[in-house]
């Protein structure tokens, strides 16, 4: 009886974090020039009514800047930010709001 209850467990916590991860996504790319590779990783959810991503683009030298950010509507209203860091590790933030 435990067993099957141990198991039980497991496969629920298992249908739950399918079902977190269903509006998931990741992209990768690569390219490769004179100087060596650059690569950029992007991945990105949605929940509910607010979606985020986040991008990290890495160079031939390996410096790297990532951008990360999110947005939600609620009742006519939008909002969103997000912040860029570059591959010297300064960070800017900018945010916004839209109303219908």
């Amino acid at each position: 009886m435990k067993k099957l209850i141990g198991l039980s467990l497991i496969a629920a916590t298992l249908t739950v974090s399918m079902a977190a991860n269903a509006n998931a996504w990741t992209r990768d790319g690569y390219a490769w020039g004179p100087r060596g590779m650059s690569s950029v990783h992007a991945s990105g959810t949605c929940n509910g009514q607010t979606c985020s991503r986040s991008v990290t683009r890495t160079g031939p030298y390996g410096a790297s800047a990532s951008r990360s950010g999110s947005a939600s509507c609620v009742g006519g209203i939008c909002s969103g930010s997000r912040t860029t860091t570059g591959p010297r590790g300064t960070s800017v933030t900018r945010s916004a709001t839209i109303s219908r």
